[in-house]
């Protein structure tokens, strides 16, 4: 039997839910390009509820207690002695979100010496150190494509916000002004913009797709150039590196996995060849940027607006400096977290499950690393030091 150690963020404040804004969800059955959402043989939940806090446990206790599996979940995950740790210590499987990653560094690999399967109920698993993984054959797989879609529409929802001045204009109605010149002082159009994406995968081309709407003249770099039909449906305009795209852009947005490659990419270097004004959009993860290059390109002017929901470390500190830095949208790390795509993340960790505790492959679209190597989504997506 198994022990399934599950790690989620905390529930909210005025406690778990007990009812929900809406009644039901749509039925979405495939992604675009056609893969299928995932398949469970069985789901223990109702969709749309909350399940990514600690009572809601993905909805997975029926379904591994009834087999006489262990399911520990906690959200303790920080410092000596945390529930994390002391549980680890015997757990065949961990389970965590991007948006409350539990790390696992290569000394708490080492330390759990039954350790088989990390899942992460999402996409990204960057919070998992994949060297240490395929040294200790530790099987990684993640909920491919289950909330793409839900971080393309963070995205665009933070460019219009940004764009727009929405943020500080809905604080001037809460603050029962109406003064409609501080308002605007900073709002814009996005028509005719130039907007460039890091990364045209899954999400970078969906908010691609949702942008071209707004007649903007798009951009992208990515080590895997699109199919021409898709250039010339789009209008894209393709670059070979992020420094030969953001000279061009007024927005640009990163939508690329966290690697030793993107890791710092956007420094004082980089940030002082954009467009004065231009916008910078990070729901990918934090590192990419350099947190204190950010605030220091805000204050100067360089940069209009940064906004992101992805924070290093995360839960951030009260003091981390992109809470208080001008003219920025940041959220929780939330994008990816609706409970539309907790739905999805939810059923998807049961099929891996499903699949890992049978002794059936897992799906190769779900696999980062597998057999000791990189596999399927990972070895397209990521890339290792060793």
């Amino acid at each position: 039997m198994a022990k399934v150690l599950c790690v989620l963020y905390d529930d909210p404040t005025d406690g778990y839910p007990t009812e929900y804004a809406r009644d039901d969800l749509p039925v979405i059955d495939h992604y675009p390009g056609g893969q299928s959402t995932p398949t469970p043989e069985a789901v223990d939940f109702t969709p749309g509820h909350l399940l990514g806090s600690v009572s809601g446990e993905l909805g997975l206790r029926t379904f591994l207690e009834k087999a006489g599996h262990t399911l520990v979940v906690a959200s303790d995950k920080v410092g000596d002695g945390s529930v994390f740790d002391r549980e680890l210590a015997d757990a065949d499987v961990v389970i965590s979100q991007p948006f409350w990653p539990a790390y696992l560094t290569p000394e708490r690999i080492a330390a759990a010496p039954n350790l088989k399967l990390a899942i992460t109920a999402g996409i990204g698993s960057d919070h998992v150190d994949l060297d240490a993984a395929i040294a200790h054959g530790v099987t990684v797989a993640e909920v491919t494509y289950c909330n793409s879609i839900s971080v393309a529409e963070h995205v665009v929802m933070m460019t219009l916000s940004l764009v727009r001045n929405y943020l500080p204009s809905h604080q001037v109605v809460l603050d029962g002004g109406w003064n409609i010149a501080d308002c605007v002082a900073r709002s814009y159009d996005l028509e005719g913009m130039h907007v460039g994406t890091v990364a045209a995968g899954r999400i970078g081309l969906a908010v691609l797709r949702r942008l071209a709407p707004f007649d903007v003249k798009l951009h992208y770099t990515d080590r895997y150039r699109l199919s021409e039909d898709v250039e010339r449906k789009l209008g894209l305009v393709w670059h070979e590196s992020a420094a030969d795209m953001v000279p061009h852009c007024d927005v640009v947005t990163i939508n690329a996995p966290l690697h030793p490659e993107t890791e710092g990419l956007f420094g004082d270097e980089l940030l002082a060849t954009m467009k004065r004004g231009a916008y910078l959009i990070n729901t990918a993860r934090a590192k990419i940027v350099d947190r204190d290059a950010v605030d220091r390109a805000l204050r100067s002017g360089q940069s209009a607006g940064y906004a992101g929901d992805v924070w290093y470390p995360q839960s951030a500190p009260a003091d981390h400096p992109w809470r208080t830095m001008p003219h920025h949208g940041m959220t929780p790390h939330i994008s990816g977290s609706s409970l539309s795509a907790q739905t999805r993340y939810a059923v998807g960790t049961r099929e891996i499950l499903e699949s890992w505790l049978a002794g059936r492959p897992i799906r190769d679209e779900y696999l980062i690393v597998d057999g000791g190597a990189l596999a399927g989504t990972g070895a397209h997506s990521y890339s290792v030091t060793k």
